[in-house]
């Protein structure tokens, strides 16, 4: 069999990856080694950079007719709610300035409903490994279905099977993934009282608790838990934990009725960050958490994945014909351009997670300092918003840094960056 393109793995990274390049006009073979999607609390926030795109795919659309939620801000809160840091999108001169909301399998719903009528998704079916010509080039993928193995061949190969990615292994490209030292406890709560529509990030001496409303009436929360905090526990000891949830954060009160509720149905996530030394070899692209994660705090994970998507197919589309010259051309500048990125993208992510999840006396001290003061400078937290929005990346300076944490003064504080 011969196609244009094999994309392996259906969640969001791959299916972004195959509505993409589908659009060109490319034969695209999906695959998927799940028979069907799981429920999984990951992936349900999408910044107004991927909105941009989504709405060009159509995506966006059938997630609001969906009922997926507008959330204006993100907002960093002091355990009785009080806001130390808000980051008000309204204020981005962009349609689509607000975040959208959904759950993980409404999301791929949407996003496979969007797919060209030029992509076959296909699923139980494992991607084994690259094929190769002599000379070492991906040239297609041997899969397994239905116990048979069989070869196929293609133009580009996308791996986007995750972090524990096979085809990545295969191709000798290893992922350096970090852990954070803790995990995060996924409630999905039901039943509570309705919450601000948007996006709340409570810091509390024991970590982070992130809110955010979910269509129909539901609330995500995440709560930040050592290793094994759970592992094992019984009603009674649920019961304890939840109860000492809310005593430490007060905010949460008119949600502790839910939030019992739902810790026996818990999802215990561990948190890592890592990032693919390259994203490509000759013949073969990473795409999403196969080739980077970061911290789900900063809400930039799927976002990453469609921008890219968004990018790979715009290098396709710049080259002119499948060749493997200009594929692997076309594949160098993808790299290139989406590893710098990257790297921004992981910083961000990263410094936003340590405000909140380092449990260490300098970690706390450092963290409430950056949150005070980034709040009530104008200009940085513009530059914050417009970073995680996914618009253009405008890093911050050794200077900002100082400013962020209070050592300085900063005469700017009240304006808006000279690049808005």
């Amino acid at each position: 069999m011969n196609v244009d393109v094999v994309v392996c793995g259906a969640g969001v990274g791959g299916l972004a990856a195959a509505c993409a390049l589908g659009r060109l006009g490319l034969r695209v073979l999906l695959l998927e080694k799940q028979p069907r999607p799981r429920p999984v609390a990951k992936g349900e926030v999408f910044q107004p950079g991927a909105l941009r795109v989504l709405r060009e795919w159509g995506v966006s659309g059938l997630l609001e007719r969906a009922g997926a939620l507008r959330l204006d801000r993100l907002v960093a809160r002091d355990r009785d709610g009080t806001a130390r840091m808000a980051l008000d999108y309204r204020r981005l001169p962009v349609d689509g300035n607000w975040l959208l909301a959904h759950d993980y399998p409404a999301i791929l719903r949407a996003f496979t409903e969007a797919l060209p009528p030029s992509v076959e998704l296909r699923r139980g079916v494992l991607a084994d490994e690259p094929a190769r010509s002599p000379d070492g080039r991906v040239t297609g993928v041997t899969l397994t279905e239905d116990g048979a193995r069989r070869t196929v061949s293609a133009a580009l190969v996308v791996a986007a099977d995750g972090i524990s990615s096979r085809l990545r292994r295969a191709a000798g490209i290893d992922l350096d993934r970090r852990e954070y030292p803790h995990r995060l406890v996924a409630m999905e709560l039901t039943g509570a009282p309705e919450v601000e529509a948007d996006f709340s990030a409570y810091v509390t001496a024991r970590g982070l608790r992130l809110r955010y409303p979910l269509p129909g009436g539901r609330i995500r929360l995440y709560a930040q838990a050592g290793p094994g905090e759970l592992r094992g526990a019984g009603p009674g000891e649920l019961d304890r934990w939840a109860a000492a949830l809310v005593r430490d954060t007060p905010a949460l009160a008119p949600l502790e009725d839910a939030i019992h509720e739902a810790l026996p149905r818990r999802q215990t996530l561990p948190v890592v960050r890592a990032l693919a030394p390259r994203l490509t070899v000759p013949g073969l692209a990473l795409v999403g958490d196969c080739g980077h994660v970061v911290h789900p705090m900063a809400a930039q994970g799927m976002n990453s994945a469609v921008a890219d998507a968004d990018r790979l197919a715009e290098v396709l589309r710049e080259c002119g014909d499948l060749t493997a010259a200009s594929v692997d051309r076309a594949l160098h500048a993808y790299g290139r351009a989406r590893h710098a990125d990257l790297v921004q993208v992981g910083r961000t992510s990263h410094n936003a997670a340590r405000m909140v999840t380092d449990l260490s006396w300098t970690g706390r001290l450092l963290g409430r300092r950056a949150l005070r003061y980034t709040g009530a400078n104008d200009r940085i937290r513009y530059t914050v918003m417009h970073n995680m929005a996914g618009l253009g990346a405008h890093p911050l300076t050794p200077l900002d840094r100082l400013h962020q944490i209070g050592l300085l003064p900063d005469p700017r504080a009240r304006r808006r960056p000279v690049w808005a």
